[in-house]
């Protein structure tokens, strides 16, 4: 690495990603994601937490076997249950990593955990050798590290790195540090525990004040050597440090940062389409390193600076990101071949030959439609046609609308529901509006529309339009999304969708749940 330390980086979109409202994936969905991260050369991917459910344990334990290259690590409470559920999920793992952890701030000990510091001082001793005695690559975190007294940390850290930790991490869990402040705490931490040079500290920042990338890139000044972060800054609240910013703030700044990363930057932005993709969480269009305007320019000034010297005004290589256009022009008689070794360029593999034709089928069709098919029509189309984990209650047979100026808008929609056909007919304020009370008529689900959402996933009059939509039923928020070239269908698919979500993804145990 150039004589400079390693930085590793933690990705943790698939778990703590995943606690965004809505953001709830599947099993084939996380796998798609972990091929990801493995293809851009992630160190360690927080597959989810295991004992959360059933399926967060059937991921974890999937992601473990299909991964080789980067560490799988499933998180854990301070419980023997939680760590030995962990374990089982990653047994078959090439590289694994128990990540158990115990609050230390006083708000937590005295009212959440109930626990005198004594107490959980001996809980995670006892929850750190019990992951050592499944895997030498053990994490311990103290959550709410940010509020918790720095006496109380260095005595709860230096126990945990004697019982075996290899990792420690210190989480700003609800944002509220500031980076110069959360830098000292680092630096202090390293200074005074006598066994620190037998882990590698790290750092967890979420971004309640905007400062995550901030308090994360001032605890590497100090002496963090992971950063662990979410592709886009996906996450709970208002989300964690995003990746791309971590590694290209250090990259772009090597006179400051004395590390270096071995992650393939050229992935960041086909990894955060492919993760906004999936969780139906739109990337904002001035968003740092992966949004639309990320390298644009409309300053007259500016332009003129780009075109004699790109550095003029850009402190990176839009290429060294992965920003390029890619597009495959095939029409309808263009072969499988093709489309397939795309898609295998992309990191999507389709497991069985069922979903292959299926996806191939799909292609065909839009190639009817638009003249040019761009890499990110291939991940909606895949994202479309993967055969889903669960069962599907609905699906769309067929859809007409009626919408003219000076009539109330009309739609008939034909569904499959549990292997029979049912049609509707509903009146709406308009095509989307009817559409979706026609979906209800026959569903009757009862569930609160909290959230409908259009993109356009290309530029174009013929581009796919994806639909993102957020429904919500006795206190669980799942996130539909559908893509069509008409926009209207896309709808419908997307709130089937969420329906199809809301019927058969099984509640999930939150980490900082009390049991």
């Amino acid at each position: 690495m150039s004589g400079k330390d390693r930085l590793v980086i933690f990705d943790t979109t698939l778990r703590d990603g995943e606690q965004s409202p809505g953001a709830s994936m599947t099993k084939a969905e996380k796998l798609r994601i972990a091929k990801s991260l493995e293809k851009m050369k992630v160190d360690v991917i927080e597959a989810g937490f295991a004992i959360a459910s059933p399926g967060d344990f059937d991921a974890v334990k999937s992601i473990a076997e299909a991964v080789k290259d980067s560490t799988i690590c499933s998180l854990s409470r301070a419980l023997d249950k939680d760590i030995d559920r962990a374990a089982e999920a990653l047994k078959n793992a090439n590289s694994s990593r128990i990540h158990t952890f115990i609050a230390t701030s006083p708000i937590h000990m005295k009212y959440k955990l109930q626990m005198e510091p004594d107490q959980v001082v001996e809980q995670a001793v006892r929850a750190v050798k019990r992951a050592r005695s499944h895997t030498s690559d053990v994490e311990f975190s103290c959550e709410d590290a940010g509020r918790s007294e720095i006496d109380f940390l260095c005595r709860i850290i230096e126990s945990a790195i004697d019982a075996g930790a290899t990792t420690i991490n210190i989480p700003d869990t609800v944002g509220y540090a500031i980076p110069s402040e959360f830098g000292e705490t680092i630096k202090t931490l390293i200074e005074r525990i006598p066994n620190s040079d037998k882990a590698i500290f790290s750092v967890h920042c979420h971004n309640d004040l905007g400062l995550a990338v901030s308090n994360s890139l001032a605890a590497v000044m100090n002496g963090a050597r992971q950063v662990e972060c979410t592709i886009n800054g996906l996450g709970e609240r208002a989300g964690n440090a995003s990746l791309e910013e971590v590694v290209m703030a250090v990259r772009t700044r090597k006179d400051l940062f004395a590390v270096e990363t071995s992650l393939d930057a050229t992935q960041i932005v086909p990894t955060s389409r492919l993760v906004s993709t999936i969780t139906g969480f739109p990337v904002q269009p001035n968003k740092a390193i992966v949004g639309a305007n990320a390298f644009a320019h409309e300053s007259g000034i500016h332009q003129d600076g780009i075109l004699k010297n790109r550095e003029t005004y850009e402190i990176m290589a839009a290429q060294d990101v992965g920003w390029h256009t890619n597009s495959l022009i095939l029409g309808k008689h263009s072969g499988r071949n093709a489309f397939k070794s795309r898609l295998e360029e992309l990191g999507i593999q389709l497991e069985t030959e069922t979903e292959l034709n299926a996806a191939f089928s799909r292609f065909k069709d839009l190639a009817d439609k638009k003249h040019e098919i761009f890499d990110e029509d291939l991940q909606a189309l895949v994202s479309d046609t993967k055969v889903p984990d669960v069962e599907e209650q609905f699906k769309l047979v067929c859809l007409s609308v009626c919408s003219e100026t000076g009539v109330t808008p009309q739609s008939t929609i034909t569904l499959m529901v549990n292997g029979e056909e049912v049609t509707a007919v509903a009146e709406g304020g308009g095509p989307v509006d009817a559409t979706y009370k026609a979906i209800e008529s026959i569903a009757n689900s009862g569930a609160n529309l909290q959230l409908y959402s259009v993109n356009a996933i290309t530029s174009g009059t013929d581009s796919q339009g994806e639909v993102t939509v957020r429904l919500e039923l006795g206190g669980r928020i799942v996130n539909g999304i559908g893509a069509d070239t008409d926009i209207v269908i896309a709808s419908a698919k997307a709130y089937m969708n969420a329906l199809n979500l809301i019927s058969a993804t099984p509640d999930k145990q939150h980490p900082q749940s009390d049991v």
